[in-house]
């Protein structure tokens, strides 16, 4: 028996192959998840399971792939899409966990990019980063002398040739220009 919280919405999910299993499905508006037989309220709160920190629901249907991300099937349900470029659900206050529907936000794939680098988790990991100083192949003066090489505008060496030099991809090297990597330098 499922106590309903105050102001809780409960809505059946309906996905390909959900006629053919045992149990139904539901989500609430507040980020509840329960399996029921004939009344929801009736039936039994699930806790999922946790894919990539997103709780799913991990079901064995025929001829399908059988993870339901709940933050996405919650906001099929309960939030309209303002266009089919929202193709993403992201967490507004960046709580992969936090399902209740005041939380998600239909966005684009900009609008989803630019969010998550705003996360505290995205954050903390560059300041990280940008402090390592063990296990870098590259060390401050090797990166300034790189990136004098790189502003020259007659230089001579290749990108490979420089990657070679310094032992490291030429990928790295391209990152260093655009300013992906060692930007603070």
């Amino acid at each position: 028996m499922i106590s309903k919280l105050p102001g809780e919405v409960w809505k059946s999910l309906r996905f390909s192959g959900w006629k053919e299993l045992r149990y139904n499905y539901a989500v609430s508006n507040h980020g509840r998840i329960a399996s029921y037989k004939k009344e929801i309220l009736e039936g039994k709160l699930l806790n999922g399971s946790l894919t990539t920190g997103y709780r799913t629901l991990n079901l064995h249907r025929p001829g399908n792939k059988g993870t339901l991300y709940i933050h996405r099937e919650i906001a099929k349900i309960f939030l309209k899409k303002p266009s089919p470029k929202h193709r993403y659900v992201v967490h507004v206050n960046h709580d992969k966990l936090d399902n209740n529907v005041k939380n998600l936000r239909w966005s684009t794939l900009e609008q989803m990019i630019i969010h998550q680098q705003k996360s505290p988790a995205k954050i903390a990991y560059k300041n990280i980063q940008a402090n390592r100083t063990v296990g870098l192949k590259l060390n401050l003066d090797h990166v300034k002398k790189i990136k004098t090489i790189l502003k020259d505008p007659q230089r001579s060496i290749t990108i490979k040739r420089l990657a070679k030099k310094y032992k490291v991809s030429e990928m790295t090297i391209y990152r260093i220009k655009s300013g992906e990597n060692w930007a603070r330098v």
